[in-house]
């Protein structure tokens, strides 16, 4: 099906907006719930800061390396289009089979359900005998945040700019009044057991934390068909928004240090290791303030996926790997709405279907599979297409992809060692789109009568 100058994706989107769509997608429910998980299996604050500073460097190392393939093809897509130009259309389709229910619709369940967990939760109403009020609630904010993106591109960026702002303003205000007013101990970052006592596979899985609270490095380039000037500004927002948000984990986990004694915490609060910090630092009357606050600052998160999500559907619809519904765009905003309503409809059902406990290990084990191939993309089309123009070159290549696939196997290999049944899960997910695929393609071929 050819594709009017009207279907086209506008370039409207700058340096800011891409960046913080970056920002926005990685500072989610990531920093929320990985330190105390971490605090709980290692109970070791110098072994978690190395492996926050390990996990920076990864992200980094492929923020570098997506910045190379986002500059040389600027389409909207994300990894999706890098995996079709290096491997062909099955792998692509598996990236945007994973992505729809892996990469974007469950971590929008799961973003939303925290932002209504923080709001609700300091006037009593979080609770287990409060029924299905905090899906509700979640469901709520999906929508809410849907219609203003669905309008067009000044209202997503208007929405994304704002939303970003609130939750960097807090995070920062966070960090800098910790250590000006609060009644924490500096001496704690070095507590913890001795590092012997730490097994090789328990630091390698909690690893996989880490890199699910970085996962977002790569968002920019789902926008690559609707950014200016994309090879200058791509690269730019991709590497300065990993940049600032590594500083900002490591510096929340010295305030998490500072504020929160190892022995406080185990797997029955971990997830309340940031209120609990603030309680701690400030007082029970700044833990409800902060926690309002903090479920404001989600709605980023939450409009970061719903931007960025469904471009890859709508580049899949383009080459009839998706139902073509979702190539349409607005007349008024040139917007894939149909693509965005789609993903926010499922993302509301996994709200009231999914039980989240094995969630954060399955969505984390199935990012990964796939950040190893897109990121070997860079190897098999430098060696492909010698020829194709980009702006952009990963520096330090070829040590610095390898770096990042390396460790991704290693880490691979203990997942399903230490998690079996989440990482078995993650996979047959990933597998199941093959059958779907030849499937879908059968049809497409297929004459109609």
């Amino acid at each position: 099906m050819s594709v009017t100058p009207k279907q086209e994706l506008q370039r409207r989107f700058g340096l800011s907006t891409a960046t913080y769509v970056v920002i926005a997608s990685m500072v989610g429910t990531g920093i929320l719930v990985s330190p105390g998980y971490m605090m709980a299996s290692l109970q070791n604050y110098p072994v978690i800061f190395g492996l926050w500073a390990l996990g920076g460097l990864l992200a980094l190392c492929g923020a570098l390396c997506v910045a190379e393939l986002a500059a040389a093809l600027p389409r909207a897509g994300g990894e999706y289009i890098y995996l079709r130009e290096a491997y062909g259309p099955m792998p692509a389709f598996l990236s945007g089979w994973t992505s729809f229910f892996v990469g974007f619709s469950a971590p929008l369940a799961v973003a939303s359900y925290i932002a209504a967990l923080y709001l609700l939760t300091p006037f009593g109403w979080a609770q287990k005998g409060t029924g299905y009020l905090i899906q509700t609630v979640a469901a709520l904010i999906i929508v809410a945040i849907t219609l203003p993106n669905l309008v067009g591109h000044r209202h997503s960026a208007w929405t994304q700019n704002l939303t970003t702002l609130l939750k960097l303003g807090l995070f920062v205000a966070l960090v800098v009044l910790a250590f000006l007013f609060g009644g924490g101990q500096l001496s704690r970052v070095t507590d913890g057991q001795s590092i012997g006592n730490i097994g090789l596979g328990t630091a390698t899985t909690q690893l996989f934390y880490v890199m699910f609270a970085y996962s977002g490095w790569n968002a920019a380039s789902y926008l690559a068909g609707e950014v200016r000037n994309p090879g200058r500004t791509l690269p730019r927002s991709l590497l300065l928004g990993a940049a600032l948000v590594v500083v900002l984990y490591l510096s929340l986990n010295l305030v998490f240090a500072y504020a929160v004694p190892l022995a406080d915490v185990g797997f029955h609060n971990a997830e309340q290791v940031p209120q609990l910090a603030v309680q701690n630092l400030f007082g029970p009357r700044a833990s409800s303030v902060f926690s309002v606050l903090l479920g404001l600052t989600f709605l980023a998160t939450v409009s970061a996926f719903i931007i960025t999500g469904p471009r890859v559907y709508y580049a899949m619809a383009r080459d009839g790997l998706f139902p073509s519904l979702a190539a349409h765009l607005s007349a008024k905003g040139q917007v894939p709405t149909y693509a965005m309503v789609l993903q926010s409809l499922c993302a509301i059902v996994i709200l009231f279907l999914v039980d989240f406990q094995n969630l954060y290990q399955y969505a984390a084990v199935g990012l990964s599979l796939f950040a190893l191939l897109f990121i070997g993309a860079v190897y098999v089309l430098r060696r492909r297409r010698p020829d194709l123009e980009r702006p952009f070159r990963v520096p330090g290549y070829p040590v610095v992809p390898a770096l990042f696939m390396g460790v991704t196997i290693f880490m691979g290999v203990f997942a399903f060692l230490q998690w079996p049944k989440p990482s078995a899960y993650s996979l047959g997910s990933i597998l199941l789109g093959i059958p779907v695929y030849y499937l879908w393609s059968s049809v497409r071929r297929r004459p109609a009568a």
